[in-house]
């Protein structure tokens, strides 16, 4: 089970940008966003998704250097997440899926690794691009 957590202010004003986002956000727009509430400097922003990463709040888009809030239902992380990216219109889809998990930890000892963490991300058009 996932601990609660207390976010620091600027953890949660970084959070809950991220939360309410159409779709995942770098680092300079959170900043942007933030700057009326107080958090000047990148740095700020950098420590505060770094804490948020750590944590599970939120995961990296990694092909697109963004950053999106976790939708896991019960708010506890996983080694494998999986995203659908829409190459048309950005929209971005986590996929949560526990036999696709044990598949790749599998996978990866098979080949004598200890898999800690992964990302996927599945390029292609959402439904209403198609």
């Amino acid at each position: 089970m996932a601990q609660t957590q207390i976010l620091s202010k600027n953890q949660q004003m970084v959070f809950q940008i991220i939360e309410k986002a159409k779709g995942p956000l770098k680092a300079y727009s959170i900043l942007y966003d933030v700057q009326k509430k107080g958090i000047k400097a990148p740095l700020q922003v950098y420590r505060a998704l770094d804490k948020l990463l750590e944590l599970g709040k939120i995961h990296k888009i990694e092909s697109r250097n963004a950053f999106v809030a976790c939708r896991h239902s019960e708010g506890e992380t996983q080694v494998m997440v999986a995203f659908t990216i829409c190459d048309s219109c950005g929209e971005v889809a986590e996929i949560s899926d526990d036999s696709f998990d044990r598949r790749l930890q599998k996978l990866a000892n098979t080949m004598g690794f200890t898999l800690t963490k992964s990302t996927v991300e599945l390029s292609g058009l959402c439904s209403t691009c198609e």
